[in-house]
C-alpha cells in the first residue's frame, strides 16, 4: 500500500518530548459515517426480508 502520509501536512512529533506540537495533525476520516435517510433504511429492510425468505422460507417450503 502506498504511503499516504506527507511530512508537510503533519507537524513534527517527538514522542520523547513532553510538549505537544504547535498545531494539531489533520483529521483523517477513513470510514465516515453519515446519517441514513428513511428511504435507505426501508430498502435495507426489504433486502433483509428477501434474504430471510430465501434463507429460511425456501428450504421450509421445499421440505
Amino acid at each position: 500500500m502506498a504511503d499516504d502520509h506527507h511530512e508537510e501536512e503533519r507537524p513534527a512529533y517527538d514522542p520523547t518530548s513532553p510538549t505537544p506540537p504547535d498545531r494539531e495533525p489533520p483529521l483523517r476520516s477513513t470510514a465516515p459515517q453519515s446519517e441514513y435517510t428513511m428511504g435507505q433504511v426501508a430498502v435495507g429492510f426489504v433486502i433483509m426480508l428477501v434474504g430471510l425468505v430465501v434463507t429460511f422460507g425456501l428450504p421450509l417450503a421445499l421440505a
